[in-house]
């Protein structure tokens, strides 16, 4: 898990470069391989990145509210692309208007991502998170059991 790769990078037209440079240093100083594409990425962008560097992940930002539009049909391309069965993560403002964030998880878990974050998430939370369902991947790949799972 430590020295996975990551591709990371601020979906759409959103330009929120902050957020993004905080994730990469969590990431980063975690062990984790980040590669950040930064503001204005396109998922084929995404997938390209992920596809060269053979990432275990992808994770999108989004806080411009158009997230859901940006995101739909990423994880029908990845697929496309040989590698449907990467982690994708998203997390931000990733709609306009005053929706759930419940609401907002299941709409982008049925679009297939596997973690959704809300606005102000914290960073440790999705490390927990990406070490978590990596270590799963790997149980699934290796036959460990949950028991041996490291504690964060």
């Amino acid at each position: 898990m430590k020295g996975s790769t990551l591709v990371l990078g601020v979906i759409g037209m959103d330009v929120h470069a902050v957020g993004n440079k905080i994730l990469e240093y969590a990431f980063n100083h975690a062990g984790f391989n980040v590669i950040n594409l930064g503001v204005m990425v396109s998922q084929e962008e995404f997938i390209s990145a992920a596809v060269e560097t053979a990432a275990e992940a992808i994770i999108v930002s989004s806080l411009y509210g158009h997230g859901q539009l940006d995101c739909r049909g990423l994880r029908s391309k990845c697929i496309e692309a040989g590698i449907g069965n990467i982690l994708l993560y998203v997390g931000g403002n990733l709609v306009v208007g005053k929706t759930s964030f419940p609401e907002v998880e299941r709409t982008f878990k049925n679009m297939g991502f596997d973690r959704v974050y809300p606005p102000g998430a914290s960073p440790e939370q999705a490390i927990i998170d990406l070490r978590n369902d990596l270590w799963l991947r790997e149980e699934d790949i290796h036959g460990r059991s949950k028991e041996q799972m490291p504690n964060h």
